[in-house]
């Protein structure tokens, strides 16, 4: 039996990504702390209280807690006790469409302060390109020794309601990051996973996370509109639908018309992304 390198790790961010990805690497046998300046959120994970429902979490977190899994409101503890840090905060949208980075700016800005020894500092949440460079030069100018440190991105795929599943069964893992030590650290803890792993730079892997979703919203659209002609037609839109997801250049995933592409993810990386194309020109 193959024995796996583990690591410390901190995942800074207790929501629906931050929460999935700490316990699912906390089953891989890493020891893994989640922070999150929510205190009402941590004391409830602390008592072992969900803050949402996403099946398997909670047996993972149960089978975990206390033994690879800890819950805590201080970020320098888990900045101080890790290797690895992903950081996996909100980025909402601002009215322009772009995205509000303030908390990846202060977190950023923290870990400056507190670097102790070598740290991965890793993009979890959904980022503009060029984030990574930013997270870069904020480290670089607050760190007050020489310690050193490497920024990586690692953009997440999962579907609320299978995130679990998706992260041990990805269809890939994307890095980006422009260091040997970080890219092996990185396939070395995905590598229980036995999945296909893309390395790349830090730009081209925050584009993949915007270009993946945005091509994902267009496919819905286009088949819901593919769905309008075929009322107008008298044709079968989901006889269409089959017979277009048989073309293995097309797939059969995401053409199932209906009201159009929802929740918070797609519109908000949509959104994001167009305002990216508009700013680079």
């Amino acid at each position: 039996m193959k024995i796996y390198k583990n690591y410390n790790i901190t995942v800074i961010g207790a929501g629906h990504v931050g929460l999935v990805t700490a316990a699912c690497f906390s089953e891989l046998g890493n020891k893994v702390i989640c922070v999150d300046n929510d205190k009402n959120k941590i004391s409830k994970l602390n008592k072992l209280i969900m803050p949402f429902y996403e099946p398997d979490l909670e047996k993972l977190v149960l089978k975990n807690f206390k033994k690879r899994l800890f819950f805590s409101n201080s970020l320098d503890y888990g900045i101080r006790n890790s290797q690895i840090i992903f950081i996996a905060v909100g980025t909402p949208p601002k009215e322009d469409g772009s995205s509000d980075l303030s908390a990846i700016e202060i977190i950023s800005r923290e870990i400056a302060l507190k670097l102790n020894s070598y740290k991965l500092i890793v993009e979890k949440s959904t980022v503009p390109v060029q984030t990574g460079q930013k997270i870069k030069e904020t480290i670089l100018r607050y760190k007050k020794n020489n310690v050193e440190f490497d920024i990586a991105s690692n953009p997440e795929f999962l579907r609320e309601g299978s995130a679990v599943y998706d992260f041990f069964n990805p269809d890939r893992i994307v890095v980006g990051t422009d260091s040997k030590k970080a890219k092996e650290i990185l396939k070395n803890l995905y590598a229980p996973l036995k999945s296909k792993i893309i390395i790349t730079d830090i730009n081209t892997a925050e584009i993949i996370k915007h270009a993946s979703n945005s091509f994902l919203a267009a496919k819905i659209s286009f088949i819901n509109a593919v769905a309008r002609i075929c009322d107008l037609a008298g044709a079968n839109v989901k006889d269409v639908a089959y017979a277009l997801g048989l073309d293995k250049r097309i797939g059969k995933y995401f053409l199932d018309a209906g009201i159009g592409y929802g929740g918070f993810c797609f519109p908000k990386d949509l959104e994001a992304f167009l305002y990216i194309s508009k700013k680079l020109g």
